[in-house]
């Protein structure tokens, strides 16, 4: 059973959530997509770390995506258990640099020793981590790289590109000989992660931008509301479609839902990224065929890892590290490697 007991904190102008919590959030990697996540400040006092008096600053590109949502619980978490201060914020909707820009300045202001941002681009931030690196403050980027990418210390993150291709080459697997008629439901014009994302799926099946295969694309923010009215603009001109590429999985769950519509679901190969509890469930139910599980929690625990050496006078971070991804399916294809969903369940998110 989960309790906390929160105050209201400073406001922003891009309506960031800063508050202070009592009690240690406990992780819950397997939450709705729905479940709330604001941002909060966590006094650690757990025995079990070596953080002493260092303050972490973790800012997400929302406070309502279940992706992020896992990485505020899992930061809160680690932080009781290595006995530093965590302060969380988020952007107001995805692709908020503002609301980013103005998350790190607080930050700044609070002089922190470490601040793991999750960037909304590459570039949309880089003014206001100068400014904190420049403060003596270790930047370290989650899940998305910025550009470039020595801008901030490190970066723990999925290789985008590679999930993308994964995806990419299981769709093209799974329709076997067929001819090849796609439907890509991209995320946030612009956004980093999209564009590796969006890339990687072409490579990974076997196509350019531009191909006579790609039957038409949509931007959905990642939303589900948004990609099931995108899927369903698209299937008025393109009812014969059977592969659709999904920035993540809320998106797979809209165009699942606007393929079930119309009773076209058996001919379409959907495949999606995340692996959020959810998704994978979601995958053992059959709305879509595979997706790629990302590692949020290793992310944070490893940046959080690297601030708390840095703090404590150790080698401060620096590079790229890659926290994995691996297929998840039911139906397995040649040349593939892949986890059942059984497996999925007891690892999302992990």
């Amino acid at each position: 059973m989960r309790t906390s007991r929160t105050t209201t904190g400073r406001g922003s102008r891009r309506a960031l959530a800063l508050a202070a919590t009592t009690l240690l959030l406990a992780g819950a990697a397997c939450g709705s997509d729905n479940e709330p996540g604001g941002g909060a400040t966590t006094s650690g006092d757990g025995d079990g770390g070596g953080g002493g008096d260092v303050s972490i600053g973790l800012i997400t590109k929302t406070e309502t995506n279940p992706f992020f949502v896992t990485m505020r619980e899992v930061a809160a978490e680690y932080a009781g258990e290595q006995g530093v201060e965590l302060t969380a914020l988020a952007g107001a909707f995805d692709g908020d640099n503002e609301g980013q820009v103005q998350a790190m300045e607080d930050l700044i202001a609070q002089g922190v020793d470490g601040i793991m941002i999750t960037p909304n681009n590459s570039t949309g931030v880089l003014g206001a981590i100068e400014q904190a690196r420049a403060q003596g403050i270790i930047v370290i980027a989650l899940d998305t790289a910025t550009e470039p990418e020595d801008a901030v210390d490190a970066t723990f993150a999925t290789d985008n590109l590679e999930a993308g291709r994964l995806q990419g080459a299981y769709v093209r697997a799974a329709i076997g000989d067929a001819e090849p008629k796609l439907i890509m439901l991209d995320g946030t014009a612009g956004g980093t992660v999209d564009t590796f994302r969006h890339d990687g799926f072409l490579d990974g099946f076997g196509i350019e931008e531009g191909d006579a295969a790609i039957l038409g694309m949509e931007n959905t923010q990642g939303d589900q509301n948004n990609a099931q009215t995108a899927m369903e603009n698209l299937l008025q001109r393109n009812p014969d479609v059977n592969a659709v590429y999904t920035i993540n999985e809320p998106a797979a769950r809209g165009a699942y839902a606007a393929l079930e519509a119309q009773g076209l679901t058996d001919q379409v190969v959907i495949g999606s990224i995340d692996g959020g509890c959810q998704g994978v469930q979601d995958v053992a139910d059959g709305q879509y065929a595979a997706t790629v599980m990302q590692f949020p929690a290793e992310m944070v625990r490893q940046g959080m890892d690297a601030i708390i050496e840095a703090a404590g006078g150790g080698e401060a971070p620096s590079g790229f590290v890659d926290t994995g991804s691996v297929v998840i399916t039911d139906n397995p294809v040649e040349g593939i490697d892949s986890e059942t969903t059984e497996w999925g369940l007891e690892n999302c998110w992990g």
